[in-house]
């Protein structure tokens, strides 16, 4: 059974699926994150590694708790009881991240309860490729087989550290961060460029709903960029995307990124949302 908590907000079970359901459809890529998990594992807690809480039954906001909290939809009203609920609780999450207009809110809400942050990146364009590339494949882009876990891990954790400003290895010396850069490489997500023994570029589809493939991980080598690889590189991953699993090419940017942002334009990229993190 929901738990109730106040105010009205309360983890939703199985008899809320059509709700959430609803909740992922409104906005198929700011929603891919969870709708992943949610396709492949229904209102399962421990399958899905977290649960969902709502207002009014998930009527008037919903929102994925888990080692993230990625609100989805909600009122005004509605993310202030979500807040009240969940700032009962102790913070467990990561970061809080997904559509400004619910992100940002549901932090003012929740910042005495759970703050401060480490950063909080309010503007982060969300940005889809919708048409074909408009720059030509790098055909030196390719999926990275598992068996290259040793020679990809550094970038991996060069660009966590780069772009979310702590090391990923911290606390369980790598394994967890290990683990999911492995699992990814398992199911064909991963792509890089090498120059010989050296990964120069790479990039990750996060998240793969059964509508949207979600961009994240991508990476360039410092002493490489200014090469204009990067565009070309992205090209590689749209095509394989959209030929190789179907899927809408989507991913969101820092609005300071102006480098990244530019190579995106390049390649299609166009704005569909704005995005918005908080960082913990």
């Amino acid at each position: 059974m929901p738990v109730l908590t106040a105010f009205g907000a309360r983890t939703l079970g199985p008899a809320h699926a059509e709700r959430v359901a609803e909740a992922l459809a409104a906005d198929p890529v700011a929603g891919c994150l969870v709708a992943e998990r949610f396709e492949a594992c229904g209102m399962d807690r421990t399958a899905l590694g977290g649960q969902f809480w709502g207002v009014a039954g998930g009527r008037d906001a919903v929102a994925f708790v888990g080692g993230n909290l990625i609100p989805l939809t909600g009122t005004p009203v509605a993310l202030r009881q979500l807040a009240a609920g969940l700032g009962r609780r102790r913070r467990t999450v990561a970061s809080m991240v997904g559509s400004a207009g619910q992100v940002l809110p549901l932090w003012q809400f929740l910042e005495s309860k759970w703050g401060p942050a480490r950063d909080v990146r309010p503007d982060q364009p969300l940005l889809v490729c919708q048409g074909r590339p408009l720059v030509a494949p790098d055909e030196q882009v390719h999926q990275v087989p598992a068996h290259r876990l040793d020679e990809y891990l550094p970038a991996a954790i060069a660009m966590f550290t780069e772009e979310v400003g702590v090391d990923p290895c911290r606390g369980d010396r790598g394994v967890g961060y290990r683990h999911r850069v492995q699992e990814l490489m398992l199911r064909g997500q991963a792509f890089a460029r090498f120059d010989g023994d050296r990964l120069v570029f790479k990039a990750e589809i996060g998240a793969l709903s059964s509508q949207v493939a979600m961009i994240q991980g991508v990476w360039v080598d410092p002493r490489y960029r200014g090469r204009g690889i990067a565009a070309p590189g992205m090209a590689a991953v749209v095509r394989h995307i959209q030929d190789g699993v179907g899927r809408l090419p989507s991913l969101y940017v820092n609005q300071h990124n102006y480098a990244a942002r530019a190579a995106y334009h390049r390649v299609g990229f166009h704005q569909v949302g704005t995005f918005a993190s908080v960082l913990f």
